[in-house]
């Protein structure tokens, strides 16, 4: 079943998190994730929630997902966000 990995991050600092960008991408190719929506122009809708960036990646299951975040190839990019952004992410199964 599908998953997609959603990210509600908010960078802190924006020159250190290009270094990131450049390291989590390639993570992604062993594990079969892709991009579906990256930093674009987000509108609330509903509620409260006013992010400033959104990821959301899709996998072919949450266990691919959840290998993928857990990686060896995504360890250093990972440890970059922490530094770079205050981040949260969730991983809900699609249809």
């Amino acid at each position: 079943m599908t998953a997609f990995v959603i990210l509600d991050i908010e960078v802190t600092d924006p020159v250190g998190y290009e270094d990131y960008k450049k390291l989590a991408a390639p993570s992604l190719q062993p594990y079969g994730g892709k991009y579906v929506a990256r930093g674009g122009a987000v509108e609330n809708l509903e509620g409260d929630w006013s992010p400033s960036r959104i990821v959301v990646l899709q996998f072919e299951s949450v266990e691919r997902a959840k290998a993928w975040i857990n990686s060896p190839e995504y360890s250093e990019a990972r440890a970059l966000r922490h530094r770079y952004a205050v981040s949260k992410a969730i991983v809900v199964e699609g249809l």
